[in-house]
């Protein structure tokens, strides 16, 4: 009967604890509301049939009882709504391009930039719900770790297997785009994007990082790239005998060409140099990137308490039409 049913205040509903109550009392003390008659006995009227009056006579209380029941229903206001919304959504592909040579291992980040990596890249995935994205690593080549998908659970799960030291090491961007790009360049979305993050220059691989930009561009495929790493040094970890061990090494990044790749294709370049950066980073994809959705929707609250109100008057009506009339008491 409640179940598409809310309150505007619920808790007016805690008093009908006291509507058991009311005609608990009632009965107890009925007896002592009837006038006092001093006879002999009415023994020999025992098998007399009673009358409707007297089979009704606590019907009076019984109505007041489920009145009150009625009314703080009434006033707890119950409602029902009724909603509706006409969407219109454009899809978009992504394919996600991560770097996971060595140097990814840097402690710059927390616990360090690949982990960092991937814990922003599997909450830009749980923010999406519609677009199908795919997943690309590259160190010194580059594989799919994932096609394009709507099935996030599956893709957050390879994200997770990924680890450095799947692939020959080094960083061969132009291979990492041409792999996004054959990902996304059959694609019939209105709207294709990359999302490259890398830590490093350009130094393995047989395809030429712009000459990639530039087919990404002919597909129509926008690139948003991001370099990773503080500025200066960052500390790496290095295992010895003695266990491990930290050196600083340089950060290295070819912010010339992340830019000119994000240029070319009509992207953005961003630089993270810690946690909270790079998560500011992908919140700004995301919001630059959401599925276009026009939406016109209607949420309309429509009140059901006059009914119970006035089936509660009826109720105290029909009892004081009673007590005046049919079961009106004699002085």
């Amino acid at each position: 009967m409640f179940s598409d049913v809310t309150f505007a205040y619920p808790w007016v509903l805690y008093s009908l604890i006291f509507v058991p109550l009311i005609f608990y009392w009632y009965w107890k003390n009925k007896d002592k509301q009837s006038p006092n008659i001093t006879y002999s006995s009415l023994q020999m009227f025992g098998d007399a049939p009673k009358s409707l009056k007297e089979r009704i006579v606590h019907l009076p209380a019984l109505l007041r009882t489920l009145a009150v029941a009625l009314l703080i229903v009434a006033f707890a206001r119950p409602q029902t709504f009724s909603s509706g919304e006409n969407i219109y959504t454009e899809g978009i592909d992504i394919a996600m391009v991560l770097d996971i040579s060595g140097s990814m291992l840097a402690e710059d980040f927390k616990p360090n930039r690949l982990d960092a990596a991937k814990k922003v890249i599997d909450d830009f995935i749980k923010g999406r719900t519609a677009d199908k994205i795919g997943l690309v690593i590259f160190s010194g080549e580059s594989f799919t770790q994932c096609p394009l998908t709507i099935d996030y659970s599956v893709l957050r799960n390879l994200l997770g297997e990924i680890r450095s030291g799947m692939i020959e090491d080094g960083t061969a961007i132009g291979n990492a785009i041409a792999n996004g790009v054959n990902r996304l360049k059959d694609s019939k979305a209105k709207s294709k994007v990359m999302i490259l993050l890398t830590d490093g220059v350009n130094n393995a691989g047989q395809i030429d990082p712009l000459t990639s930009a530039q087919i990404a561009q002919k597909f129509g495929i926008r690139i948003y790239t991001v370099g990773v790493g503080t500025m200066g040094e960052a500390p790496y970890p290095f295992q010895t005998p003695f266990g491990r061990r930290y050196q600083m090494v340089p950060v290295e990044i070819d912010e010339a060409l992340l830019k000119q790749i994000a240029g070319i294709t009509g992207g953005k370049y961003f630089r993270a140099t810690n946690n909270r950066k790079l998560v500011e980073i992908y919140e700004e994809i995301d919001r630059l990137e959401k599925t276009r959705v026009e939406v016109t929707s209607f949420r309309h609250a429509k009140e059901l308490y006059f009914g119970w109100a006035f089936a509660g008057l009826v109720l105290l009506l029909f009892e004081f039409g009673l007590l005046k009339t049919y079961l009106r008491r004699l002085p």
